[in-house]
């Protein structure tokens, strides 16, 4: 990558003479910060989104990061989070009001859906949600009183695209602010903000932390939005990262670039053996020729990171559970972006009443840590056989 990319990720931000010279910026775990005059205070009451006074809205070590951020997405400012989740919250209702319609890609994150249809809705705000692979549906979707669009390009099971600057176009049209949850591709293989996206979130917990010890959230955008946002959501609903997180996630980005290029290059090759094993119908991963948006993704992405899923050629869940629990290299859990791979099975999705999703039982989502691949794809040849 550039050279800039390399000062980005291990140098911006970071002046050694305010951390006693250290080579590794301190943590500034403290919650509060004192003046020695009343004046002193008064100046900094002032500035309260710039300088230490209370950590929930100024903190230098999450100031660090939140610069590289925001260099990171190509934005004028970023803003750090507890959670991903927070993040989404924050903006959408930042930008809309009792009364406002959204137009939201119609297999979104579930907490984002969540919001959106239980949340939201009983503050007056509705959702419409629509098929993202063709931009036009956002334009029919479009009401008098539609104020914003949500995007997940791709989104994190079926991974289907939206073409981000066709929607951003359709959105100035109509003073519609945007955002995109960028968290599958990282920075690194897209910058919805290059396409005309307004605000771009992500979890932080994923490939930006990298080592799965960290829960937090990014948003991304111009310094106007995102000072609207600090003003009123970020520091009302208080949802704040701890300085120590802060600094786990600037630890983590030391080794971004390094991280999601293995993840990338072992997703292929794991990819493409799974695309050729008969007891697999079909591998759903934008960088497969196969994928019906592959062109889409070679446009607006430089590449496709390490997480994916497979539909298995399964007949009963029992065949699905043997698959998965055969599998010795691939934790079952939530999330991806660590340095660990994992399995998600939509399986496991199912109650007392039958299942929570309209999803096949067949599929497995699989995210490609930093392991060797050549063990990865042994794994699954094993798990395929135990079928």
């Amino acid at each position: 990558m550039t050279d800039d990319l390399s000062h980005l990720l291990n140098h911006l931000g970071e002046d050694r003479a305010h951390g006693f010279d250290a080579v590794v910026p301190p943590v500034v775990q403290s919650g509060n910060f004192a003046y020695p005059t009343v004046a002193a205070m008064r100046a900094v009451v002032q500035q309260e989104f710039e300088r230490p006074l209370y950590t929930r809205g100024f903190n230098p070590t999450v100031a660090i990061v939140r610069r590289k951020l925001a260099a990171l997405e190509h934005a004028e400012d970023a803003l750090l989070f507890s959670s991903g989740s927070a993040a989404i919250a924050a903006a959408v209702i930042a930008f809309t009001k009792a009364g406002d319609h959204v137009v939201c890609v119609h297999k979104p994150y579930s907490w984002t859906k969540k919001l959106l249809s239980e949340l939201l809705v009983r503050f007056g705000v509705e959702t419409t949600y629509v098929d993202g692979t063709e931009a036009e549906n956002f334009r029919r979707a479009c009401r008098p009183n539609t104020t914003f669009f949500i995007t997940e390009s791709p989104n994190s099971l079926t991974f289907e695209l939206q073409d981000l600057a066709a929607v951003a176009a359709i959105a100035r049209e109509r003073g519609i602010v945007t955002l995109c949850d960028n968290s599958f591709n990282s920075p690194l293989f897209q910058n919805p903000i290059d396409l005309g996206i307004d605000l771009v979130a992500h979890s932080g917990t994923k490939y930006l932390n990298g080592h799965s010890d960290v829960v937090c959230g990014v948003l991304a955008g111009s310094a106007a939005h995102m000072r609207q946002v600090m003003a009123r959501e970020f520091m009302t609903l208080g949802a704040a990262p701890s300085p120590h997180d802060a600094w786990l996630l600037m630890r983590g980005l030391r080794t971004l670039e390094l991280r999601v290029h293995r993840s990338a290059d072992s997703a292929e090759r794991v990819a493409r053996f799974l695309e050729a094993h008969p007891k697999v119908r079909r591998v759903h991963w934008p960088g497969l020729a196969s994928h019906p948006q592959h062109a889409l993704a070679r446009r607006q992405m430089r590449r496709c990171a390490g997480l994916m899923t497979i539909e298995l050629d399964a007949s009963d869940e029992a065949a699905v559970e043997r698959f998965c629990d055969s599998l010795r290299r691939f934790l079952i859990a939530v999330s991806w972006g660590g340095y660990e791979s994992l399995q998600w099975p939509v399986c496991a999705l199912k109650g007392p009443s039958g299942y929570y999703t309209d999803l096949p039982f067949t599929l497995v989502r699989l995210y490609i840590g930093l392991e060797d691949p050549d063990l990865l794809i042994a794994d699954l040849q094993n798990a395929l056989a135990r079928m």
